[in-house]
């Protein structure tokens, strides 16, 4: 049995738990094929109703697919969906979980990267973030610090916390895969924030290298890496001062990554990191409308909570 099909199995059995009457959509694109596959495979074991769907790569990450993809995906009982560019924050993924289906997307996943983070049980993951969203529910501010000089401070205002816990049962939930986070978009935000983990366009970042980023009132208005800003700024042209909003914090749950690899989609479900995120959060509470969603993950982070430094999830080694 290859480990593609090993983490296929965990995918489609423990995640998201497809059932023999349930119809399955493996949503895929060239350059993600053998993943696709692995997957469909998986879900035809379990199901005769799975069917895999291919189409060419998108532009960008946020892109709406094919009319027709889209439209398989509401008439799903489940979908996952192994991209270059993410569909978690399309109308497309919207639509089909407001219509009952439920699903999982995997944006920018290879290989390594699907084999390693779902290798991992997933029913601990779940415990933990349900562990760390006790904590972190009824506070009003959250302030992050960590010793490359991030000093920020979230206002929650009455936006609910969401936990990506991979465990999607019932209809209409929705996770990506690897899994492992809890988050929320917060109503503003001010402070400095430095990204000394992985971000895109970057990867990993090398020892040294650094991300800084200046936030008052919800909006970014400093960016220290001139290829990061390019990108907000062309986002910008076409939407304004809403490429600049300050999206998402995010909390990494995922005991079972042991280090940063390069992926923002591991990375950031790291135990013990804290992610930052620019621009969309309509997709996760939010009321902002943006052709990106940029993510950089914080190494080292103290989150304190109304003012008291909280224990954060830590990897299992």
């Amino acid at each position: 049995m290859s480990e593609l099909y090993e983490a296929a199995e965990t995918a489609v059995q423990q995640c998201l738990n497809v059932g023999a009457e349930e119809s399955c959509l493996i949503v895929t694109d060239d350059k993600r094929q053998p993943i696709g596959e692995a997957l469909y495979d998986a879900a035809t074991a379990v199901t005769d109703e799975a069917t895999i769907i291919r189409y060419q790569p998108g532009d960008q990450h946020g892109e709406e697919p094919p009319a027709p993809v889209a439209a398989a995906m509401a008439e799903s009982d489940v979908f996952l969906a192994p991209t270059t560019k993410s569909l978690s924050h399309t109308r497309a993924r919207g639509t089909a979980c407001e219509s009952g289906a439920r699903g999982a997307t995997l944006p920018g996943i290879t290989e390594d990267v699907f084999t390693t983070g779902l290798d991992a049980d997933y029913d601990s993951i779940a415990a933990v973030s349900a562990e760390l969203l006790e904590t972190v529910q009824d506070a009003d501010e959250i302030r992050v610090t960590t010793p490359a000089g991030t000093d920020i401070t979230f206002a929650v205002g009455n936006r609910d916390w969401h936990t990506d816990t991979g465990i999607v049962h019932e209809p209409g939930e929705f996770s990506n895969l690897p899994a492992g986070e809890v988050f929320i978009s917060p109503t503003s935000t001010d402070g400095a924030f430095v990204v000394d983990g992985t971000m895109r366009p970057h990867g990993l970042l090398a020892e040294g290298h650094q991300l800084s980023f200046e936030v008052e009132d919800g909006y970014v208005t400093e960016i220290s890496d001139d290829e990061i800003r390019a990108q907000i700024e062309t986002a910008g042209e076409e939407v304004g001062q809403d490429a600049y909003n300050l999206a998402e914090l995010g909390i990494g749950t995922n005991v079972g990554v042991t280090e940063l690899v390069g992926s923002v989609l591991l990375d950031e479900k790291a135990a013990g990191t804290v992610h930052i995120a620019i621009g969309d959060d309509a997709g996760i509470g939010g009321d902002t409308d943006a052709p990106l969603h940029m993510d950089g993950i914080l190494r080292e982070p103290t989150v304190f909570v109304d003012g008291q430094a909280i224990e954060l999830p830590q990897p299992d080694r």
